[in-house]
């Protein structure tokens, strides 16, 4: 019955949604670019089609694993035959020990690359940004060398600001990797576009602005028959309305902010909801995989 109910309501939802007159050029920081330029400065101007390459496809946790092989054959008939699917901060993960072979297997069927005179190997970690780099750098280390981490991590994009050092992952064979900022292009095809990528926390939140993205979010679980965010927050219905469902949030929260009011009798200071800080939980619990597996095709 609530499941009736849920379809019910939201058949009177946006069909489509208003993105305005926002533009993506200033979504592209400044390090994004210095980042580019010492990556290809690094790879001495080769492209990456020339180097032998592997696709990591990190935060396995998080994915809807019912579309991996549909995945898995779109990638191949695009030419990328090499994937490893990885969850890089669990403690041991199978898939990680695999990572090391299959690259040193790829570099050694590849003549050109395959100097016996060789026996170390360094290869360059390129990705958008908080797909989990760093921590697939520091899983390696920790599986292979039993060793800490050596690069620093973080929930958000943007903590590798430029190409470092060599970090070392392995001693047998020697195998080191470079940890890179991570990169977007340049120029995001649609706004649309740029906010999937915001909500999967690849480009900064203020950047685009946390009240647009939840309400994409809203949109696009509405659209998707995705309501699991109305139990969670004790809403008691779909909505359709974003700030009806922040304020929801913020009561079930507690997350409240003191603001001064003007009165005729003088300025009072009283407690209203923090829309905010209720944006800001409701894109936390859809990164965490926290309000169900949603694919934003």
């Amino acid at each position: 019955m609530k499941l009736y109910h849920a379809l019910r309501n939201a058949a009177s939802f946006r069909t489509f949604f208003d993105f305005g007159e926002r533009d993506v050029a200033h979504w592209f920081p400044g390090h994004m670019a210095k980042g580019l330029k010492q990556m290809r400065a690094t790879m001495k101007n080769e492209s990456l089609d020339v180097r032998p390459h592997l696709l990591v496809l990190n935060k396995v946790d998080l994915a809807d694993l019912s579309t991996k092989q549909r995945m898995v054959k779109e990638l191949e008939r695009s030419g990328v035959k090499n994937i490893l699917f990885t969850d890089s901060l669990k403690q041991r993960d199978d898939n990680i020990k695999k990572l090391v072979p299959m690259v040193t297997e790829m570099i050694n069927n590849k003549p050109r690359f395959n100097r016996e005179e060789s026996t170390s190997y360094c290869l360059m970690v390129i990705g958008v940004p908080n797909v989990g780099k760093s921590s697939l750098i520091n899983a390696l280390r920790r599986t292979y060398l039993k060793k800490g981490r050596a690069s620093r991590v973080g929930g958000e994009p943007g903590i590798t600001k430029a190409v470092l050092t060599r970090i070392q992952v392995c001693d047998r064979p020697i195998m080191h990797l470079l940890d890179t900022p991570g990169v977007l292009p340049p120029k995001i095809e649609s706004v649309e576009t740029g906010l999937k990528l915001a909500l999967c926390g690849t480009i900064l939140d203020h950047l685009v602005g946390e009240d647009v993205m939840a309400d994409y979010l809203l949109y696009s679980l509405n659209r998707l028959q995705k309501f699991s965010y109305v139990e969670r927050y004790g809403l008691g219905d779909p909505s359709d309305n974003i700030e009806h469902v922040l304020k929801g949030i913020a009561v079930k929260l507690g997350k409240t902010q003191r603001v001064k009011a003007i009165t005729g009798i003088g300025n009072i200071t009283v407690r209203i909801p923090n829309y905010t800080a209720a944006a800001y939980d409701f894109i936390r619990a859809f990164r965490r995989g926290e309000l169900g597996q949603v694919l934003l095709d």
